[in-house]
């Protein structure tokens, strides 16, 4: 009896282990049944997700050309040398056998066994890039003995004409924490790409950036690379022509020699900057990889700020170029005609206070033409006050000094045309007479930048009409909308600026061409940055050259060409030049000169 209940029991539990094995069974059919048919898609594509990767591919970026199609920013081919550390039996012997090639310093070595300790070993690292023909020939000549070690060929940013450009162009560079907080953008996350920094490289970054490609590949199940799978090529971004003429650009660079300022050359009709120079200047290629310590300190403390963007940036007063400016103002509202004549003693008073003339000894009888010829400040000492401080600064705005311009740069500075409302709301006091006479000569408050000096000229001498300054070429002449300044003013006061250049006496002979084929006008401006002390007079500093370079006054020149038709304007700042008529006008007259020859269209 015991036996069989132990039987029945044994047979019990067998068969229930039996049905739950069945069960089980069945469960695992259909779970793989389930996951075999009605789960096919999604899991076959989790596989192919591990199986297939994709990396970006950086597209070429858009060149920068200037109006002649020239290019001023290029992508030049980039050979790098790369090393798989899986194929390299001892690194450290490796290092030392290519550095008489490659000139590797111990730091780089440092960073090259760094990166290779934080990739797995089959995973490619750069040793170094941009290789010279002679490096490259000489590594692939010998590349039995070097295992695991290859070239690599890429494309990198390159300013070809370096200092030229630098300010206008500005450069690429590494992208920054801070970029990626700005955008999601994917190229971004991609190692050594490039965006800009400054100038239209950041302007215009998303056009000229270009499209990303894609690259798709098999991997194994450790990450190694078995086979191309898919490649599509990125879309170059797109160009960015300039109204810039390299020519010029480069000529008017060259014209100041080791003086430090600025010239804009601009078209009078259409407002095109043909030339934009800050001296000195930097070379851009020095960023494109991450620029030096020792470079970059070079640069920073530098006494001439190569930095410093000073065609827009730079604020000066514009001392007598101003004139123009005021006896504009003063022909238009009928305060002075050309029969309108001053007396110049050499001295003013107003109060208790002696406004003195440039010329000690006076210029005697001025009317408006032959006080813009000899600069005559005294002749524009009472021309300011019989105007006023208002209506000098509505001309003054109206010929496009006190603006920022849409020209595609940062950085721009506004410059300063005081009025009484501004004294007011700056500097918390009312306006004084005395500082109406020293504004009538560009002094005091008054602060430009050169950009905004030769929009200025060029709205009188186009015939007074609102043109802008634009870096973009123009391929049809733009509608001008008029200042509505009277013919007889602006012919005044251009026949003022002639006999500056062509006027016996006028105080810029030196700039007067050597040919005969043409005329230009102009204005001179000096600016003091400081006066001689009596201390320094006791010393025996009496003269301006006699001070340290950064003491010394500025120099100014703005002048047109032809003068019977013109089409191109420049001014011409050089810092602490000392005079405007002895160092500024042969600089602007030579790159107008270079401008008529080029006969930019």
């Amino acid at each position: 009896m015991k036996t069989n209940n132990k039987l029945r029991i044994l047979l019990k539990r067998s068969l229930t282990i039996y049905s739950a094995n069945i069960f089980l069974f069945f469960v695992l059919i259909g779970r793989l049944y389930y996951l075999q048919i009605y789960e096919k898609e999604k899991y076959t594509l989790l596989a192919d997700n591990n199986r297939i990767s994709e990396r970006l591919l950086v597209p070429p970026r858009g060149s920068i050309n200037d109006r002649n199609g020239v290019e001023l920013a290029m992508n030049n081919q980039n050979f790098q040398a790369m090393i798989t550390a899986e194929h390299v039996h001892d690194l450290d012997k490796l290092l030392e056998e290519i550095t008489p090639i490659l000139n590797l310093t111990d730091s780089e070595k440092e960073r090259i066994k760094k990166d290779i300790s934080r990739h797995k070993r089959f995973v490619p690292v750069k040793i170094k890039d941009n290789l010279t023909w002679q490096e490259v020939s000489t590594l692939m000549l010998n590349n039995h003995l070097y295992p695991g070690l290859f070239i690599d060929e890429g494309l990198t940013r390159y300013y070809p004409f370096k200092q030229y450009t630098a300010h206008p162009l500005g450069y690429v560079g590494s992208v920054s924490t801070s970029d990626l907080e700005k955008s999601d953008a994917p190229l971004l996350q991609v190692p050594d790409f490039k965006i800009g920094k400054s100038g239209f490289e950041k302007t215009y970054d998303l056009s000229l950036r270009g499209t990303e490609g894609t690259l798709k590949y098999e991997v194994n199940a450790y990450g190694r690379i078995m086979q191309e799978i898919e490649k599509v090529e990125g879309i170059k971004g797109n160009d960015l022509d300039l109204s810039i003429d390299i020519r010029l650009q480069s000529f008017a660079y060259d014209a100041f020699g080791d003086e430090s300022g600025a010239a804009v050359v601009l078209d009078v009709h259409t407002g095109e900057i043909l030339a934009f120079v800050s001296v000195p200047s930097f070379d851009p290629n020095l960023f494109v990889d991450g620029i030096s310590v020792k470079n970059w300190n070079n640069l920073l403390y530098s006494e001439k700020t190569p930095l410093t963007n000073k065609a827009i940036s730079g604020l000066y007063s514009p001392g007598s170029t101003f004139k123009i400016a005021v006896a504009l103002a003063a022909l238009e509202e009928g305060i002075i005609n050309t029969s309108t004549t001053s007396y110049c003693s050499g001295k003013m008073k107003l109060g208790n206070h002696l406004f003195h003339c440039w010329r000690h000894s006076g210029h005697g009888k001025q009317n408006v033409i032959s006080a813009i010829k000899n600069s005559c400040d005294i002749f524009f000492y009472e021309v300011a006050l019989k105007l006023g401080i208002e209506k000098i600064a509505k001309m003054s705005h109206k010929l496009g000094l006190g603006e920022i311009y849409d020209i595609g740069l940062e950085n721009q500075k506004q410059g300063v045309i005081p009025d009484k409302q501004w004294k007011l709301s700056k500097l918390k006091t009312p306006w004084q007479q005395g500082e109406t006479v020293i504004a009538g000569i560009g002094q005091g408050y008054v602060l430009v930048n050169p950009l905004q000096l030769v929009t200025m000229l060029s709205r009188v001498v186009n015939g007074g009409y609102e043109v802008t300054p634009t870096f973009l070429k123009q391929d049809t002449p733009p509608q001008l909308p008029s200042l509505n300044l009277k013919k007889s003013s602006i012919d005044i006061v251009k026949q003022g600026m002639f006999e500056v250049v062509n006027g016996i006496g006028g105080t810029a002979v030196k700039a007067k061409p050597k040919t005969k084929d043409y005329k230009i006008g102009g204005k001179t401006g000096t600016t003091q940055v400081r006066r001689i002390s009596l201390k320094e007079r006791k010393e025996g500093i009496k003269k301006d050259e006699d001070l340290p370079w950064k003491y010394r006054n500025h120099a100014w020149f703005m002048a047109y060409a032809p003068h019977d038709n013109p089409k191109y304007a420049i001014a011409v700042i050089v810092e602490h030049g000392r005079s405007g008529s002895g160092v500024a006008a042969p600089i602007a007259s030579k790159i107008l000169e270079e401008a008529i020859r080029l006969d930019i269209r």
